[in-house]
């Protein structure tokens, strides 16, 4: 199944709606969002600018903080993050394109607590794929979508986004 442009602009319209309900029955103010590199910068850049968020775009590469790092080591396409000096009490949106295993996400939040100690985080993500690792879910969800274990997503954009469901080779 593909995700062309026209699915995935449907899917953040719903994503954010249901954030900025979110957002007002938590009664928070003044949210700082962050994307997750690659694609959830991607998805986060589509929502920042759709809700008019005064502050700069976060940005997190949380590759350094991934319980995996010593077996997978640094990729040579690892940018850094880009984020403000400190978080503290800040309430983040925290946005990334695939939820799976939840890894991702555990490394990313102990990535934002070297920044401060935020509020609150409210995770958003444009595709949950179910099974996970570790006991971490979205508030947020622009769609499930349950995939093969040899099956990945992969988020192509910036200015039209699109996501592909790719079949992992055989070895």
């Amino acid at each position: 199944m593909e995700y062309d442009n026209k699915r995935v602009d449907a899917l953040l319209l719903k994503m954010q709606s249901d954030l900025e309900a979110h957002i007002k029955a938590a009664n928070i103010s003044n949210p700082m969002m962050v994307g997750i590199h690659s694609g959830g910068v991607l998805v986060a850049q589509r929502l920042h600018e759709a809700m008019a968020i005064e502050d700069t775009l976060g940005e997190l590469n949380s590759g350094f903080y991934r319980d995996d790092f010593s077996s997978n080591g640094l990729s040579a396409q690892m940018k850094p993050s880009l984020m403000p000096l400190s978080v503290e009490d800040r309430h983040i949106i925290l946005v990334d394109d695939v939820l799976y295993t939840g890894r991702t996400i555990r490394a990313a939040m102990n990535e934002l607590f070297d920044y401060g100690r935020p509020a609150s985080i409210t995770l958003v993500v444009l595709i949950d794929r179910c099974h996970r690792e570790l006991p971490i879910e979205a508030q947020v969800v622009g769609v499930k979508h349950e995939l093969g274990p040899d099956q990945y997503l992969q988020v192509s954009g910036p200015d039209q986004l699109a996501m592909s469901i790719i079949q992992r080779e055989q070895h």
